[in-house]
């Protein structure tokens, strides 16, 4: 008699994009709490203050306990798919691994933000802090894009020469440098957090126009290398992926340009770092469709054609 509590592969995979969708939730959550001035809102951690965990009522403590209670969410998604990956059947050591990485990622963030609320919203943790919710998300993708590979053993085929394959790889680290540079952005414009709350004292005309040079050069980046594509008659599926990312990364900097000359709105601002957790679901996505193995509930001749995941 099978045990009721075993996780089958398609049930893993769900659970998986369970995750990154509550991840990309906690990231927008998470800035809505700084666009609000509410990142003192719980002046203390884990309780919100000196006496009770549950916020008073008042704004910003719900702004910012609202926060902690979708990072709950996150908890559960993330020990949940551990667990999940313990009890898939059949078992699989990479996604074992990955799901353990997400318990890991979690508890780094957990102690970070209690570092970040003891600090002040100190500028160099809470740019740590974003880019630390970014590194966990990817980490969820990449669970997400595994967990949809078959567990059949099978030759893994590159579907793209190497010039597209090492762009991609270029480009994420584009990513990460833009990501990086946005902080820094963010960081120093009016947006802090709270009332009073260090910034970083650098000219913000100066930060942002390096930020937006790095993602001027992730653009060219991308075109060149869909060019490549197109030359190199890659498999359509994968021209798709690219176009995607293509598509998110120019609007990401459509925003960001209109973020920069209107002044910084409150709205415009939230909208762009929603963009940077998409764009970082599409690149991944991209890269991860260079290479070909089979589906999750694939057959044999469906997979020897169609494009798959495999880092």
């Amino acid at each position: 008699m099978p045990d009721r509590w075993t996780v089958s592969p398609i049930a893993f995979r769900r659970i998986a994009l369970g995750a990154v969708v509550a991840l990309v939730l906690v990231i927008v959550s998470g800035a809505a709490v700084r666009l609000t001035g509410s990142g003192l809102g719980c002046s203390t951690w884990p309780k919100c203050d000196a006496t009770s965990v549950v916020a008073p009522m008042q704004y910003h403590a719900w702004v910012e306990f609202g926060n902690r209670l979708i990072n709950a969410v996150v908890t559960v998604a993330a020990l949940g798919a551990f667990a999940a990956a313990l009890r898939r059947r059949p078992r699989r050591r990479d996604l074992t691994w990955l799901s353990f990485g997400l318990v890991v990622g979690l508890v780094a963030e957990v102690v970070l933000g209690g570092i970040v609320v003891y600090t002040k919203l100190n500028p160099v943790l809470v740019s740590l802090h974003f880019l630390l919710g970014l590194a966990f998300l990817a980490e969820a993708v990449v669970l997400y894009e595994r967990a949809r590979l078959d567990d059949r053993a099978g030759p893994v085929r590159d579907l793209v020469g190497p010039a597209p394959m090492r762009m991609a790889q270029i480009g994420l680290g584009a990513l990460a440098v833009v990501a990086t540079l946005g902080t820094v952005v963010t960081s120093t414009g009016p947006h802090g957090g709270a009332p009073g709350s260090p910034r970083y004292h650098y000219s913000l005309h100066a930060v942002a126009q390096i930020h937006g040079t790095s993602v001027e050069i992730f653009i060219a980046l991308t075109v060149v290398m869909m060019w490549t594509l197109v030359r190199s008659g890659a498999p359509r599926p994968v021209l798709r992926r690219a176009e995607i990312m293509l598509v998110t990364l120019l609007a990401q900097a459509g925003v960001g340009y209109a973020q920069y000359f209107g002044g910084d709105p409150v709205g415009v601002v939230a909208i762009h770092v929603a963009g940077a957790s998409l764009l970082v679901v599409a690149t991944l996505h991209h890269y991860f469709g260079l290479r070909a193995r089979p589906l999750l509930g694939s057959t044999v001749a469906e997979a020897a054609s169609a494009p798959v995941l495999v880092a």
